[in-house]
Order: structure tokens, then sequence, then C-alpha cells
């Protein structure tokens, strides 16, 4: 009955998420649905991360070099030969690549078979570390990623970036996306897979002893990361529409780190939400930085409060949710059913305390 019940409301919620892209993508203005957009990248990534770091406990800051290599592939494989020999202007472009132009699903595959192939190509030396020092390896491949971005100037176009590169994703497609990957995340993490997984999170000798292959399972765990990280980054460059290599430094890593640790590490359902908390903070806090009139008095903005601000916000969340929005927790209907029925215990043993 139960199983049901959550299977009936489940539905709704689908329906309930439908109707509200349909509104959204209907009504809202270019802006907003920029940043509802960037919600959902910032989501698949962050989810991509959380598979590594927070379920498999590998701590990998490597993740802006697969997010690089989804960008590029996915905007070169989208970009027509006219745009491209308008941005090759210094150097032509590779000949396998100056006519190639394919649809933009077919792209987001491509991009995300070679970050996964990439990664398993660097997961087969790195991922025998452990601790700091994968953190340290990791943080070098994705350094050398955007130097080769950076200097390949007949492929990547080098410094200069790309430039009119088609705006595909729009609310469906990142949206969609991102509904399959928390489907795909949640099939993972609930096979025998995902319980291989946290098991060598929480104990690998523990894990190899009960027959678990560590390097094949963690070898599978960053790729699919990887997978899903340069998925996330082809629609980020179609969304933005320009792309170079400065926007794929440590901070993006960072920046995504961010939210899981925030949502909390092993969490899909505080990863979402953190996802969406502070890709809209960020954007709703941006009137600091900016002249601001109150009471007639005129507060001349400073650039950066925002962010000053912005991190004070996130450190106040630490302090009082170390563990993170929902720790190692997820999101169940049967569990805010049984929330909502001890506050109502609570409420009721109080009365009959007064009385």
């Amino acid at each position: 009955m139960m199983k049901k019940r959550n299977l009936i409301l489940t539905g709704i919620s689908f329906v309930v998420l439908i109707l509200f892209l349909i509104y959204a993508d209907k009504n809202f203005d270019p802006y907003k649905t920029r940043i509802l957009n960037l919600c959902a990248i910032y989501a698949v990534l962050a989810l991509s991360m959380n598979l590594i770091n927070g379920f498999t406990g590998l701590f990998s800051l490597g993740h802006a070099g697969f997010i690089a290599i989804g960008a590029y592939t996915t905007a070169l494989l989208t970009m027509s030969p006219e745009t491209k020999a308008q941005n090759f202007f210094m150097q032509p472009i590779a000949a396998p690549l100056a006519n190639i132009q394919l649809p933009f699903p077919i792209a987001l595959i491509v991009a995300g078979i070679i970050s996964a192939f990439l990664a398993y190509l660097i997961g087969a030396p790195a991922l025998r570390l452990k601790g700091d020092y994968l953190a340290i390896a990791t943080l070098g491949f994705a350094e050398i990623i955007r130097v080769v971005i950076n200097n390949t100037q007949s492929i990547t176009n080098g410094a200069l970036g790309l430039k009119g590169i088609p705006v595909t994703t729009n609310i469906w497609w990142s949206f969609g996306v991102f509904i399959v990957t928390v489907i795909l995340m949640v099939s993972f993490v609930n096979s025998s897979f995902g319980r291989a997984l946290k098991a060598i999170r929480e104990d690998e000798i523990a894990a190899e002893s009960m027959g678990i292959n560590l390097f094949r399972n963690k070898t599978l765990a960053f790729s699919i990361g990887a997978f899903f990280a340069g998925v996330g980054g082809g629609l980020l460059a179609n969304s933005l529409g320009t792309i170079d290599p400065t926007m794929f430094k440590f901070m993006l890593t960072f920046n995504i780190l961010l939210i899981i640790v925030l949502g909390g590490m092993g969490s899909i359902t505080g990863t979402v939400i953190s996802s969406f908390i502070i890709t809209i903070a960020g954007e709703a806090l941006r009137f600091l930085d900016e002249t601001i009139t109150i009471g007639g008095y005129r507060i001349q903005g400073v650039a950066g409060t925002r962010m000053v601000v912005f991190s004070a916000l996130l450190m106040i969340a630490v302090l009082f949710f170390s563990k993170g929005l929902m720790g190692n927790r997820e999101f169940s209907w049967n569990g805010l059913f049984g929330f909502f029925k001890n506050i109502g215990r609570s409420k009721g043993g109080s009365q009959d305390e007064i009385a």
C-alpha cells in the first residue's frame, strides 16, 4: 500500500515539474531561463563529482579538466564549418574537424565518451594513489588538460577560445539530462556496484578482504563520473555560446566541490538541493555589487561585496550543518511523512503537559 502511494506521489511530482518547465519555457525571460539552465547543469556536474568523491571516497580535484573536454568536444562538433573558419583566423583548424557537424544529442554522447576514455587513461596510474596524493595528481592532470587546450591552436583555437557556439541548450535539454542523470545515479547507488563503492569509501582493506576489486570499481566510478562531467560540460558550452580555457581553472572544480560539501557528501538529494540554492543565491546577491538606494540614500556598491556576503552565508551554513544539508541521507516519502508525524506527536505531547 505504501509503495503504491509513493509511486503515485512520485508521478504527481514529475507531472508538477513538467508543468513548471512548460510555464517557465513560455513565461520566463532569457535571464531567468539561463539561471534555471545553470541550476540543472551544475546539478549534473555536482552529481558526477559526488559519485567519485562522495560515494567512492576518492579525493579527486580534476573535474574541471573533464568538463573542459566535454565543452570543447560538443562545441567543435556542433559548430558549422563557416563559424569554425571565422574562429580559426590565426591558424586554420585541423582538417578532420573543419567540416564535421553533428546533431547536438550525438555530440553530447561523444563528449561524454571522450571524457570517460580520458578518465580511464588518467585513472589507471592515478587511482593507485590515496588521499592528498590522489588530489594532487588529479589536479595536475586537470591543469595539463587546460594547458594543452590553451596551446593547441589548430584544434581548440588556443587562448582565443570558441565563439558562435550554437545555443542549443534550452530548459528541456538541461532538465532532461538532469532527470536522466538523477535516475541513473540512483540506480548506480542502489545496485551492487553502488554498495561496493560505499564499502570502498568506508574501509578499503575490509572491502578488498570481502572480494571487491578496488582498482576496477574505482576506475569504473572515475570513468562514469567523467562521462557525466563531459555531458555537463557540453550542456554548459552550448548554453553560454562561448568558451575559453580560463573558464576551466581550479576554481570551477572548487565551486562544484562546494556544492557537494554543502549538500552532503554521498547524498544525491543534498547535491540537487545545494546546486539550486548556490546557483540562485549567487545571482540573487549580485545587487550588492551595484549602487543601492534605501530610503532616499544611495549606497555605493563595492565590487566583490556579493562574494563576501555569499561566503559568509556559506560559512554559517557549514557551521550549522557540519555534514551538509542532508548528510548522507536521501529524500523519501516515508521519511517525509514520518517527519510530519513526529512534529504532530511532539506538539500533542507539549499540549498534554500544559494541560
